[in-house]
């Protein structure tokens, strides 16, 4: 299994980087996770927009699908469209995403599978299971399993004593890490700190870490020092470009 980062800006893209995207490959399987905000021109400079297999997706917020809308439109307007996209999403969380142009301009362009966060399924290779994490709309941790690999992924979650479990034994732990030290008092249980992220991947025992959704502005190196307090194996931040084998 390879991961390749496409953005791990939370709220917001930056000049230098994207929100949420990952694009998975296995056995030539092309996997997208979360496309946030400028998310599809990184993904371009890795694959073209008709060989992506499927898209799935943790959460409404913007920044972690609204480029499924240009994507979409990369596929169903082309000269020679591709087969329908399947797309995996928790029930009702890219409502407004498919609403922002009209129903018939797009339809073929996809096929909708929504979920319970909690559900078991298969995505092509993947063995797909998914927790229900706190945060301020449902939320889906992701754990996709291969023959070869498990990675688990926090999406956006506040702290929560399933995501031991959601990661327990994984290769790679993808974890969210808006803030180093401590979170806002309102958002405190919808959110996480590169601190529990380092607690967390711990008491899974996963092989690595990596810190994704720091807030715009974070030191990266700050970060990634408060991780590392808790967890001692490799710890990466999630930068566009990086590629990762697990």
């Amino acid at each position: 299994m390879q991961l390749t980062v496409l953005g791990g800006c939370g709220a917001w893209p930056t000049a230098d980087q994207a929100c949420s995207g990952y694009l998975v490959d296995y056995a030539g399987f092309r996997l997208l996770v979360d496309p946030g905000y400028a998310t599809l021109p990184r993904l371009l400079q890795h694959s073209t927009a008709d060989a992506i297999d499927a898209v799935l997706i943790s959460h409404g917020h913007p920044d972690h699908c609204v480029d499924l809308n240009p994507l979409l439109r990369a596929r169903g307007l082309s000269d020679d469209p591709p087969p329908p996209l399947p797309v995996y999403a928790p029930h009702g969380a890219v409502d407004a995403v498919l609403a922002l142009d009209k129903p018939t301009m797009l339809a073929g362009a996809y096929r909708l599978h929504e979920f319970t966060p909690g559900d078991r399924f298969e995505i092509g290779p993947y063995t797909t299971d998914t927790w229900l994490l706190p945060h301020f709309v449902p939320n889906a941790g992701i754990r996709l399993t291969t023959p070869g690999a498990v990675l688990a992924y926090t999406g956006d979650t506040g702290p929560s004593p399933d995501i031991p479990r959601l990661a327990q034994g994984a290769d790679l732990f993808l974890s969210e890490a808006t803030y180093v030290h401590q979170v806002p008092t309102g958002d405190a249980p919808y959110l996480l700190t590169a601190r529990l992220a380092g607690q967390y991947a711990h008491q899974a025992g996963a092989a690595r870490l990596m810190l994704t959704h720091l807030w715009p502005g974070t030191a990266p190196e700050a970060a990634q020092a408060t991780a590392a307090e808790t967890f001692n194996p490799p710890i990466a931040i999630a930068t566009p470009g990086l590629i990762t084998r697990l």
